[in-house]
């Protein structure tokens, strides 16, 4: 019983301590960089979120200094997720969970000085056209130098020969003033506030001149990280606005990775936390409603977590269908424990069997020993050890040596024992018969 009731403890408590390991939140390190952005931003919020709703799934930022750092923190084990850029180089250990937000190259001419309209210089309407000028890229990252290259050299510009200079937002008023550059490029969301504060600042003389990109699907076609993209007309206000039709462009995407290691379950999870509390975010952080899930197909860039997949087309496993083959496997190692511990303790009490044999043997000897039996105390001396036998039969019968089957054949053979004894008492105390001789009749 003791054994029983150990064994169903510690089942009890292994279901329990499996529950809390499986069902305890998952802390999971994100990279996400540079500092004080946007994407920042939003994986912090994100990070509150789960917190605050006691998600099964918990982030942790590491901050980077940019989509270059969160890729190398990834690739380095730093970092479980990471955001990324998708035209830069993917780490080989990374697979697609969500698309945090979808950027557009934008090309735009400044408003040209009265000077330069003066003196007759040509507008510049075309990118083809920018071969031998001056071009401000925003942002400090060699990513936007890159994008700026991909797409001269469709255009078949020589850009070992082009004169690109980098700066800052807050250098902007600056460049403008001086008219230091003569076209710019800045890479973010449709609706990225610091590229409207960059049209809005480089059109204070006049209209800015955008610039489509008509050979998009070409890019995209030589270059899979890209895609054709169209800027909405007003996408950038102002009045006029800017710009004042549609332009054509080529977008590129910021990835949610994560590691390919990491359990398909826990990224499932994530997954599906980060789409539930999306909309909560929306109000605080617009750039929220621009998660997307990640392009499922077998070709992918960037080929997506079978997590991410199985949320994403509705094939999530259950609790069951995860752990239901631990959890047969488990019910058939208890029940083997449970026969070798039987098997066991059977063995452990061998000779104890044994014994209960031999005294049982002698308990039948002993009834053939009774009947032949001449004086009282010889039949006392079989009594008393048939009681020594009872005893030592009932305690192996208690610590479970034998079995009430064997129990029952030892009775049967005991009340012959007792049988014999009680036939053999009455004989010897029955007086001896003498026999009466008859008498001679007298003759007279």
């Amino acid at each position: 019983m003791f054994i029983v009731l150990a064994g169903v403890l510690a089942g009890i408590g292994a279901l329990l301590s499996g529950y809390y390991f499986t069902m305890r939140p998952v802390p999971l390190r994100i990279a996400v960089g540079p500092p004080n952005s946007d994407d920042v931003r939003v994986v912090q919020a994100l990070a509150q979120a789960f917190s605050r709703e006691h998600s099964g799934v918990r982030l942790r930022p590491v901050i980077a200094d940019g989509a270059l750092g969160s890729a190398n923190a990834l690739a380095t084990g730093k970092a479980d997720l990471a955001v990324i850029r998708g035209d830069l180089e993917v780490p080989k250990d990374a697979q697609a969970v969500a698309v945090l937000r979808k950027n557009v190259a934008v090309l735009w001419v400044p408003p040209r000085p009265k000077a330069d309209r003066k003196k007759g210089a040509a507008k510049i309407t075309k990118i083809a056209q920018i071969a031998d000028k001056r071009i401000g890229v925003i942002g400090r990252t060699q990513a936007n130098v890159n994008l700026l290259k991909v797409v001269l050299q469709q255009y078949g510009v020589d850009t070992s020969k082009l004169d690109i200079v980098q700066f800052s937002t807050s250098e902007l008023a600056d460049a403008i003033k001086d008219h230091k550059v003569d076209v710019f490029l800045a890479a973010g969301p449709i609706n990225s506030k610091i590229t409207a504060d960059a049209i809005a600042e480089s059109s204070r003389g006049g209209t800015p001149t955008f610039l489509a990109i008509d050979a998009a699907e070409a890019i995209a076609q030589n270059h899979p990280m890209y895609d054709a993209a169209d800027i909405p007309a007003g996408a950038f206000g102002g009045s006029p606005p800017r710009p004042d039709e549609e332009v054509k462009t080529i977008s590129f995407a910021h990835h949610i990775v994560a590691r390919k290691s990491l359990p398909e379950s826990t990224v499932a999870v994530f997954t599906k936390q980060l789409f539930a509390v999306r909309q909560s975010l929306m109000n605080d952080f617009p750039l929220a409603a621009k998660i997307e899930t990640p392009d499922t197909d077998k070709d992918a860039a960037i080929p997506a977590h079978p997590g991410a997949a199985a949320f994403v087309d509705g094939e999530e496993k259950t609790f069951l269908d995860r752990y239901s083959d631990y959890i047969w496997w488990s019910l058939m190692a208890f029940s083997a424990l449970g026969s070798i511990g039987a098997w066991l303790a059977s063995y452990l009490r061998k000779d104890e069997r044994n014994t209960n044999s031999t005294l049982r043997e002698r308990l039948l000897d002993m009834i053939a020993a009774a009947r032949k039996s001449d004086t009282m105390d010889e039949l006392d001396a079989l009594q008393a050890e048939a009681d020594d036998i009872l005893r030592d039969t009932l305690t192996c019968f208690e610590s479970g040596a034998i079995e009430e089957g064997t129990l029952t054949a030892f009775n049967i053979a005991l009340e012959q024992f007792h049988n014999a004894v009680a036939d053999r008492r009455a004989l010897l105390l029955t007086p001896p018969f003498t026999p009466v001789r008859p008498q001679r009749p007298q003759v007279v």
